[in-house]
């Protein structure tokens, strides 16, 4: 510790280097993370992004590892060293991802994160590894979207310093749509890794197969059913906007506004998602989050 009490320096310079990067993998990955968090404080945007890159390197983790087995250790020993940095055992130095581990264990403790919420996150990144498919909406949503998505709402909201315990909820439902705007959109993607995020039980009773990748009658009829579900996702999460203050709640009307869209491109495609990720052009989210400020000046 220094003579005031606050971590070593050469401990803040890894901190300061890890949300540096943490940024960066944000505007690179999560891009509409990103621009909603232009709207936020210099301080709440980076914890935003430290947070987010641990779960990015977490989730790559199980999706570029071919051997299923090397990803499940490599998974395990992501989580052991970010328990131990979150505990102030630090890192080494000379470890690739020491600097993300150093910044998202320091803004987890200082927001008061539950590690419960960590424990849920890490535990649904390893069913990745031996599930494939979800029998139905309740098995999939229960089963392995509270712990990939509702769970990073709750992990966020701290962040965002909501105005009211009742906040809770609303940030749980926009994890889930989010995530299900995700499941819709990159089901190409997934089928390459040999994974359908769909209930089985729906596309059997609408005779929908992602395997042919194809749009036919039967798959638009199935996927304007689940975009119905995920837009009942975006209203439930909608009322939890106000309850945050002024800077966080422009942050998420904009996420909100954002990846709401993505549901309207899939729909003017003819519900094809198959040819390639249906994206939100830069300039709608530079005009969107230019919007939010004007409107609060």
């Amino acid at each position: 510790m220094t003579p005031g009490g606050g971590p070593p320096a050469d401990t803040k310079a890894l901190v300061a280097r890890g949300l540096r990067r943490s940024r960066a993998i944000t505007r690179r990955h999560g891009t509409t993370y990103w621009w909603g968090t232009l709207l936020l404080s210099r301080t709440q945007a980076h914890d935003v992004a430290a947070v987010y890159a641990i779960c990015r390197l977490a989730d790559d983790l199980v999706d570029e590892q071919a051997d299923p087995v090397r990803a499940e250790a490599d998974l395990e020993q992501f989580r052991d060293r970010f328990y131990a940095a979150w505990d102030g055992a630090g890192s080494t130095q000379n470890e690739s991802d020491a600097e993300i581990l150093a910044a998202g264990a320091e803004v987890v403790r200082r927001r008061g994160i539950s590690r419960e919420c960590f424990d849920r996150f890490f535990d649904a990144m390893a069913l990745d590894l031996t599930r494939t498919s979800w029998a139905s909406w309740p098995d999939l949503r229960d089963g392995y979207m509270e712990g990939s998505a509702a769970v990073i709402g709750e992990m966020m909201l701290p962040v965002l310093e909501p105005l009211t315990p009742a906040a809770m909820e609303p940030a749980r439902q926009l994890g889930l749509a989010f995530q299900l705007t995700n499941f819709i959109r990159d089901v190409g993607e997934d089928l390459d890794r040999g994974r359908v995020y769909l209930p089985a039980d729906e596309l059997a009773a609408s005779g929908a197969d992602p395997w042919l990748r194809r749009v036919t009658p039967q798959w638009r009829d199935f996927l304007a059913g689940q975009i119905a579900r995920n837009r009942e996702l975006y209203a439930a999460a909608r009322p939890g906007i106000s309850m945050l203050p002024t800077r966080s709640s422009r942050c998420v009307a904009a996420a909100h506004a954002l990846y709401a869209q993505i549901l309207d491109r899939i729909e003017a495609s003819g519900y094809d998602v198959f040819s390639g990720r249906v994206r939100v052009p830069g300039w709608t989210k530079a005009r969107t989050v230019a919007a939010l400020l004007t409107a609060a000046r």
